[in-house]
């Protein structure tokens, strides 16, 4: 790949048109989820209707903002990244110290009108600051143990704070997320093997660390995954209930509306993180399908952005992107379906949420920015 100076602002985004099938896939994606958010809250009366026009308020807002950052040469974030990066970190602080705490979880940053949660940010930070590190060391033989070193500890400031909330399933993301970028750059073999040794010598550590460090709750997630039956009206009644909706849904769903599971109250937080059963329970199989067939064309037109970005911080950034939707849909239904420890990750674009919607619109404009600049030196 070539790199090249741009300027930082281009009166190029109409050429937005250029991606438009990524863009209508997310906008299709976001109008299925206002629809499942819709059928989810129904039976809640009026406080349904405010969620559900919340997440219209949401999506109009990241409608906007990712129009507006398309206006901005993406090259922006390899100058400014390691700032944004920061300010992520001095958020997660602040909520730490001063954040609001519920369910035993204090992950959100009380607005008046809206609440922000800026771990859905760090993860967009890790991709924008690993690539700014990394796009110079592409086509190099391999990242060796040197250059992983700083990517290492980029990565595990940000995961350490949100751990503390505690939030694992965003942590997991966010380390998953860095993860992949280093897999897509490759690793020096001797590199590789070092790093999967460590990896098996510190399990026993791992372990031990989890069993004294881990709440009782996420202990409890753990071992309703491996056996639901092991605590049905308590940790693994998220499972069941799901697995429930999920089977009675068929192929074809009991149609909007009509889910017993979620009309009836039975499945649990299925506005937020099972979402996803709820589309299972009532447009079955096949809409489920369709779901999926729809986030796998946003996940390969990403690789395709990635593929012909115009440098290699374009190609890394896409691909980082890439990389956050599919770990979000993968994580998500997999613990939705009990393939998965439950860990509260949202699914992109269809879960209820102002922050991990607005963080997914971002991607997207990340994707359509490296696309519309590809010719742009």
């Amino acid at each position: 790949m070539e790199t090249g100076s741009s300027p930082l602002y281009s009166s190029h985004a109409p050429s937005v048109l250029y991606e438009w099938q990524l863009v209508a896939l997310s906008l299709m994606l976001s109008a299925i989820g206002a629809a499942l958010i819709y059928s989810a809250t129904a039976p809640m009366g009026s406080l349904g209707k405010a969620l559900v026009i919340r997440q219209l308020t949401w999506i109009s807002f990241g409608i906007v903002i990712a129009a507006c950052l398309l206006f901005f040469d993406y090259k922006l974030f390899e100058q400014w990244g390691i700032w944004f990066y920061v300010f992520v970190l001095l958020m997660l602080v602040f909520v730490w110290s001063f954040g609001r705490a519920t369910s035993g979880s204090r992950r959100w940053i009380d607005l008046g009108l809206m609440r922000l949660q800026p771990s859905e940010f760090a993860k967009l930070a890790i991709i924008v600051v690993l690539a700014s590190y990394f796009h110079d060391k592409v086509g190099r033989g391999g990242l060796t143990f040197r250059d992983l070193i700083n990517p290492f500890v980029l990565t595990l400031l940000p995961v350490a704070l949100v751990l503390i909330q505690p939030d694992l399933g965003t942590a997991a993301v966010t380390v998953l997320v860095a993860v992949s970028m280093v897999a897509f750059i490759g690793v020096e073999k001797r590199t590789l093997l070092w790093l999967i040794g460590t990896t098996v010598t510190l399990a026993p550590i791992a372990y031990f660390l989890g069993e004294h460090l881990l709440l009782d709750y996420q202990k409890k997630r753990i071992l309703t995954f491996l056996n639901p039956e092991y605590d049905p009206v308590g940790a693994g009644y998220h499972i069941i209930q799901s697995q429930i909706a999920i089977g009675s849904g068929g192929l074809f769903g009991k149609g909007f509306l009509q889910g017993t599971q979620n009309q009836l109250m039975f499945l649990p937080v299925k506005h937020t993180d099972f979402v996803f059963a709820v589309l299972a329970e009532e447009w079955g199989f096949v809409g489920c399908l369709v779901v999926l067939l729809l986030f796998s064309g946003v996940l390969l037109r990403g690789l395709a952005i990635s593929g012909r970005a115009r440098d290699n911080f374009g190609a890394l950034i896409a691909f980082g992107c890439v990389a956050l939707i599919f770990w979000h849909v993968t994580i998500n239904v997999g613990m939705v379906t009990g393939l998965l420890p439950v860990v509260g990750v949202p699914l992109s674009f269809l879960s209820y949420g102002g922050s991990s919607l607005l963080s997914s619109f971002l991607a997207i404009s990340i994707l359509v920015n490296v696309s519309m600049r590809r010719f742009i030196y």
